[in-house]
């Protein structure tokens, strides 16, 4: 059986924070990476609606708190810490029906001691934690139930709205977000390789990669980049990622089948050029 391999091809990743692993990745399957970071987490400028979060889940006025990310649960902690002891927050939220997105916000909860109520099965979309729900409404019925969302970085409304339309009272609770990085110039310069058509694979790992993408585009003065970003294999982690990229007009080529950066970076060495000569005559 062959090993799946990039054969050359150049691949084009907007990882920040696991830059270096997805570049090894990507060279050890026969690539050429090229490194863009194209976000940075920040903290939300105020933390005044997590503190206001925490006051009412003490307050015993939720019933039920989705958690979207690790990474999100851990902040949300942190923020509220100097004003609710770790111990009291944690407490309240064991109290509470607790609903995580995915894996990791359940590895945090499992190490703190929370109790998790549910959580959604792979591909961990909205899709999956709306079905959840669903299918435990006789435990949860939602109607007029007080729900909290962590967000992560960019709201998602079709999580809100599907709450909302089974008559949920949601709250949002915003913990970080997603800025530019400070230094542009390795995003600037992939933008530039875009339009010369020397780059043959994009691997995205989170929507927010695509809109700031576009965004710098746009600051450069380029023009609309999706018809030179057309070209390229579009190869997306999963169902939230891809939905974005069609959102914003263009192909997903190819979707990991499950969402994990390793499975997503193999399965594009493997299917790349086949799909990069289908799509040679993009363009001319």
């Amino acid at each position: 059986m062959t090993s799946p391999s990039f054969g050359g091809l150049r691949v084009l990743t907007l990882e920040s924070r696991r830059a270096r692993e997805i570049s090894q990745l990507i060279e050890n399957l026969g690539g050429r990476p090229i490194v863009a970071p194209a976000l940075r987490e920040v903290p939300v400028d105020s933390n005044t609606e997590a503190v206001q979060f925490a006051d009412a889940l003490i307050h015993g006025d939720y019933d039920a708190v989705i958690l979207l990310t690790g990474v999100g649960t851990r902040a949300l902690a942190a923020a509220v810490e100097p004003v609710h002891p770790r111990a009291d927050f944690l407490a309240a939220l064991g109290r509470t029906k607790i609903i995580a997105r995915g894996p990791k916000p359940l590895a945090v909860l499992r190490e703190w001691g929370v109790p998790v109520w549910a959580t959604a099965p792979e591909p961990n979309t909205w899709h999956e934690l709306l079905a959840t729900l669903d299918a435990r409404a006789a435990d949860l019925p939602l109607r007029g139930a007080r729900v909290a969302v962590q967000e992560y970085g960019v709201p998602n409304p079709e999580l809100l709205a599907g709450l909302e339309a089974r008559g949920a009272r949601v709250t949002r609770v915003p913990v970080y977000q997603w800025a530019l990085p400070e230094d542009l110039g390795p995003l600037e310069l992939a933008i530039a390789a875009i339009q010369r058509h020397e780059i043959d694979v994009v691997v995205l790992t989170s929507s927010v990669q695509l809109h700031h993408l576009l965004e710098v585009a746009s600051r450069m003065g380029v023009g609309d980049l999706r018809p030179d970003l057309a070209r390229a294999v579009i190869a997306s982690i999963g169902p939230t990622t891809s939905q974005e990229v069609r959102r914003q007009g263009l192909p997903v080529d190819l979707e990991a089948s499950r969402p994990k950066m390793g499975i997503l970076v193999t399965e594009a060495a493997g299917a790349a050029k086949q799909i990069r000569d289908s799509k040679s005559g993009i363009g001319n």
